[in-house]
C-alpha cells in the first residue's frame, strides 16, 4: 500500500517496553500526522506482549515492521543479561563480594555498586536497535535517509514531519555542521495540575517559540544528552561516526545510552556532535513513570491534558513556511567528569561490543 522504501522515506524507530497506554497515545498522534503514509515505522520491543503486538498490527496508515531485542530480561530471567542467583547483590561491599565469590565480584561500577539488569537493558536495547537499523535489516541496508528515534511514551504534533523536512533542508545550507536534528523537549517546569491561571505560563514559556510570522525558531548548538535526547533524527553518515567510537560507548561506566553518547561526543569524535533543535517542540514526553520514576499515580491524563493544551493553542502556528535559525553558544565548557555508573560489569561491555556490525576502535 505504501512502499517501497526509498531514501526520501522517513524511518521512525520506536523503542517499546510494556506501557501499552502510552504507546496507544503515540500511535494515535502518528496517525494524525501529515505525510505519515511516507514513513516506515520500526517498533523495537524488549518484551513480547500480545496486546502490544495486536495494537501495532492494527496500524493501517504507514509501513510497519516489528523487531524484538533477543537478549531481554523476559527471555533471560535467570541468566545474563538477566540476573542469576550467583550475581553479586547491588549494594554488597567488594570485600564481601570476594568472600561470597559471586560471578561479577571483580566488576563493581565506579561507585562500588554491582549491575542491575533492569537498568542495563535500556542501553543494550538502544544500541542493538540502532545497529539493526543501520547495519542488519534488509529493508534499510542501503538506506541513507533520516532515522527519527522515538520511544513509547512520546507524542507528536501533526506537522512534525513537515518541520523535520524544513530542518533537513537547513542541514544542506546554513546548518551544515548539525549532526543531529532534535524535535523534542521536556516539560519539567510544567509538572503541576492544570487550571486557567497556570495555563498562562504555557503561553508565556512555550507558545512564544511558535512564531506568528510563518516561521519557527530553531537553535543550532552543541548536542547535550539531557536536553537533546528526545525526538533525535540522524543519518547513516552520523551513525558511522558514532560507530567508530563503539569502544567508548560500550565501556563507559554509565547505564544511560544518551550519557554514553555524550561521552562519545566529548571524548572520541574529532568534532563534537552539533544539533539543530526546534524551539517550538514537535515531540513531547508524556511518560510520568518509567525506569527513573517511581510515582504511585502513573495515569497519563494530567500530562496529556498539558500536551494537548499546548498543541491546540499552537494550532494556528503549525506547518510554518520556514525556520529561523539562531546560534546558541555553550555558556561554559562542557566537561563530563564521570558517568552515572551501573555499567562496570565486563559482561555488559562484551555484549554491547558484540552487537556492533561495523568497524570498531578496539
Amino acid at each position: 500500500m505504501f512502499g517501497p522504501v526509498t531514501n526520501s522515506t522517513l524511518v521512525i524507530a520506536i523503542q517499546v517496553h510494556h506501557r501499552l497506554n502510552y504507546l496507544r497515545h503515540l500511535i494515535i498522534s502518528l496517525s494524525e500526522a501529515r505525510s505519515i503514509d511516507r514513513t516506515l515505522l520500526i517498533f523495537s520491543h524488549d518484551v513480547w506482549n500480545e496486546d502490544i503486538n495486536k495494537l501495532i498490527r492494527s496500524i493501517d496508515f504507514a509501513m510497519v515492521l516489528q523487531i524484538h531485542y533477543p537478549y531481554s530480561l523476559q527471555t533471560h530471567p535467570y541468566t545474563f543479561p538477566g540476573e542469576s542467583s550467583r550475581d553479586c547483590p547491588r549494594n554488597i561491599k567488594p570485600d564481601d563480594a570476594a568472600k561470597l565469590n559471586c560471578i561479577n565480584k571483580d566488576w563493581p561500577d565506579l561507585y562500588g555498586h554491582y549491575r542491575e539488569a533492569k537498568f542495563t537493558q535500556t542501553k543494550h536495547h538502544w544500541w542493538w536497535k540502532s545497529n539493526q537499523i543501520f547495519g542488519n535489516l534488509k529493508i534499510t541496508a542501503d538506506f541513507t535517509g533520516t532515522v527519527l528515534f522515538l520511544e513509547e511514551d512520546h507524542f507528536v504534533t501533526e506537522d512534525f514531519i513537515h518541520v523535520l523536512k524544513l530542518m533537513e533542508k537547513e542541514q544542506e545550507g546554513v546548518a551544515k555542521e548539525a549532526n543531529i536534528l532534535c524535535l523534542g523537549t521536556y516539560l519539567k517546569k510544567f509538572n503541576y495540575k492544570i487550571n486557567s491561571k497556570q495555563m498562562e505560563y504555557y503561553t508565556k514559556y512555550v507558545l512564544k517559540d511558535f512564531n506568528k510570522q510563518g516561521s519557527v525558531m530553531a537553535e543550532l548548538t552543541q548536542w547535550m544528552s539531557s536536553k537533546h535526547n528526545m525526538g533525535m533524527a540522524l543519518t547513516r553518515k552520523t551513525w558511522n561516526k558514532i560507530l567508530q567510537c563503539t569502544n567508548h560507548f560500550c565501556r563507559y561506566d554509565d547505564y544511560n545510552w544518551d550519557w554514553s553518547l555524550l561521552h562519545v561526543s566529548l571524548n572520541c569524535l574529532r568534532d563534537k556532535l552539533q544539533t539543530l533543535m526546534v524551539r517550538g517542540p514537535r515531540v513531547f514526553h508524556i511518560g510520568e513513570c518509567g525506569v527513573h520514576h517511581k510515582k504511585k499515580d502513573c495515569a497519563t491524563s494530567l500530562v496529556m491534558n498539558k500536551v494537548k493544551y499546548i498543541i491546540d493553542s499552537a494550532k494556528q502556528y503549525l506547518f510554518p513556511d520556514r525556520l529561523t535559525i539562531v546560534e546558541s553558544a555553550v555558556k561554559k565548557k562542557v566537561k563530563l567528569k564521570k558517568g552515572n555508573g551501573g555499567w562496570g560489569d565486563k559482561r555488559d561491555h562484551s555484549l554491547c561490543l558484540n552487537m556492533t556490525l561495523g568497524y570498531q576502535d578496539l
